[in-house]
């Protein structure tokens, strides 16, 4: 295929897709479930691919850890604990929480099962594509390393178009959609006791102290929060499993039976798995190229950033999701019975039932965790592309651009952000398609860096 060939093919796609919001919203959403079906495809494809042709390194858990815990920042260089903790950051966002709750309402417990299988199938992505952000990074005017997939596609494939239609996409995704669903949520999480004006503006004056700073700053607080708020949920949840232990083997049991329920028909049998499947894409962001932009940061070898973001998808995976799946399937959330629910509320519903009416206030500070997090490493992904788009881009650019930020993250908490967030929807899968097609086209070039390192 001509370099130019895909590059036209998704970008007509992609202008099919955004044409049929403006003239039937119904046609939009069935275009964008077989974008997202081809999306899946890929990634589940390239999973298999990866695994394959590398051994099933995903499975070598010990090794993973390692890496971790092996060297540190060197000459003064973003190091790999604070480089993981912006991948984090940004992947445990809000749909940890609203989005897994979501997943269960919807699909029921099977969907977790599919959730873990998703995570550990499409982590090789983010290995091999954190390989080639380090490979093809490069170094700012500022003499800071910067990456990912607009730079693999521009330098290992040459297809200039390609490379900034993804740096496009990035910026719509995270700036316009992302940042403004987290601050939306935020409002939504806390407006029952706190005038969402009042709360809009503390949160954009806390987020323009780090956003108006150098990358160093943005990992560095990655690397503070990240840590603590993963300790904060850890608590919750084992404190919550802990006063229900005696249910946890019929949970298992549950998640495993209902995932492979094919007494409920073939839409029945489906459904968890396609809900669970998607939720664990859009939790561990594995393949859709982000987990490059932040490895791409450090000076480390290609190897060990590979095994570094692999332990970031497992971590959002099987240890965040799951708790809050744990959360929900020890309530009695089936009781529920909620008209398009978002999921925050049945989260809410289901910290209450296990902590009474401290619950809310609990979740109020867990998910204003989760979502700034995702403000602050999500506004990186986007100036990481913007440098990208604009070449020697001038300071007065980065500063209108910080600025254009802040005012989203604001307008985020008044506007409703249903549709802003389906349209977000159908970016991540553009991204998931690009990017798989880019690093399977490279992949050459990861077999090399894993040999050599």
């Amino acid at each position: 295929m001509k370099k130019d060939t895909f590059y036209n093919i998704v970008f007509m796609l992609f202008a099919i897709l955004i044409l049929s919001i403006f003239m039937n919203y119904n046609i939009y959403l069935i275009i964008n479930k077989y974008i997202w079906f081809i999306a899946i495809i890929m990634l589940f494809g390239g999973g298999f691919y990866f695994s394959y042709k590398l051994n099933f390194i995903q499975l070598r858990l010990v090794k993973i850890i390692k890496y971790l815990f092996k060297n540190k920042t060197k000459n003064g260089d973003i190091s790999t604990f604070e480089s993981v903790s912006m991948t984090l950051a940004a992947q445990i966002g809000v749909g940890s929480i609203a989005g897994v709750s979501l997943a269960i309402y919807l699909g029921g417990p099977g969907t977790i099962f599919w959730m873990w299988i998703s995570g550990i199938i499409t982590s090789i992505n983010s290995f091999v594509e954190s390989v080639l952000g380090v490979l093809f990074q490069e170094k700012d005017y500022n003499k800071v390393y910067i990456g990912g997939p607009s730079y693999y596609i521009k330098k290992g494939l040459g297809n200039h178009k390609l490379a900034y239609f993804y740096a496009f996409l990035i910026i719509i995704s995270y700036i316009v959609g992302f940042i403004t669903i987290q601050s939306n949520t935020i409002v939504n999480v806390t407006n029952a006791y706190l005038n969402k004006y009042l709360v809009l503006i503390i949160l954009s004056i806390i987020s323009s102290y780090i956003i108006f700073k150098d990358v160093k700053s943005i990992a560095k607080f990655s690397s503070i929060i990240v840590p603590i708020m993963g300790l904060i949920y850890f608590i919750i949840g084992f404190i919550i499993i802990y006063n229900n232990i005696d249910k946890i083997g019929d949970i298992f049991s549950l998640i495993i039976s209902s995932a492979f329920n094919i007494k409920s028909g073939i839409i029945g049998f489906i459904t968890p798995i396609i809900i669970g499947i998607q939720r664990g894409i859009f939790a561990c962001e594995s393949g859709i190229g982000t987990s490059a932009i932040a490895s791409s940061t450090t000076n480390e070898k290609p190897k060990k950033e590979g095994f570094i973001q692999m332990f970031g998808v497992y971590f959002t995976i099987l240890v965040i999701c799951t708790i809050t799946a744990f959360i929900i399937l020890l309530s009695d959330y089936q009781s529920l019975n909620i008209i398009n629910p978002n999921g925050i509320e049945i989260t809410s519903y289901a910290f209450n039932y296990h902590l009474g009416n401290i619950g809310k206030y609990i979740l109020a500070i867990v998910t204003i965790l989760f979502a700034y997090s995702t403000i602050i490493s999500g506004y990186y992904y986007g100036e990481s592309s913007l440098k990208f788009l604009v070449k020697k881009c001038p300071k007065i650019y980065i500063v209108l651009f910080k600025i254009i930020t802040i005012t989203l993250l604001f307008i985020g908490g008044i506007i409703k952000p249903s549709i802003i967030w389906n349209i977000v929807d159908s970016l991540v899968a553009f991204l998931a398609i690009i990017n798989m097609y880019s690093i399977y086209k490279l992949f050459r070039y990861v077999i090399k860096g894993y040999k050599n390192n």
